[in-house]
């Protein structure tokens, strides 16, 4: 086999573990998938680590947060969200299972705001 042959073979395969990889990271992309829901928390279950929002369009949606989910201010998600409080909740969904990877309280930032 000759040095030009062999040259294209290594390249060949950069090539191709280049295009594996790019394809591998767009379907790992596609389970990270972020969705926004703004509304009014009905419910918080400290124990099970779930909140009910009451979304702007009357829909309710059961979201559980984890110790990765962040909180504005640092606080705990579980201590710094009360039921009527108005909040934008930044989740992943994954078979049907919805978890906060950020929540922030906005009728306080709205009431700055105002004043």
């Amino acid at each position: 086999m000759s040095l030009q042959s062999k040259v294209r073979i290594a390249v060949l395969a950069v090539f191709v573990a280049f295009l594996t990889l790019g394809v591998w990271q767009r379907i790992a992309a596609q389970d990270d998938v972020f969705h926004i829901v703004k509304g009014v928390v009905k419910s918080v279950d400290k124990d099970s680590r779930t909140m009910v929002v009451k979304a702007t369009d009357g829909t309710e949606h059961t979201i559980k947060w984890t110790d990765k989910t962040t909180m504005e201010g640092g606080k705990d998600v579980g201590k710094g969200v009360t039921e009527g409080s108005k909040v934008s909740v930044k989740y992943t969904e994954k078979a049907g299972e919805k978890t906060a990877v950020g929540v922030k309280n906005v009728g306080k930032a709205t009431a700055k705001a105002v004043q």
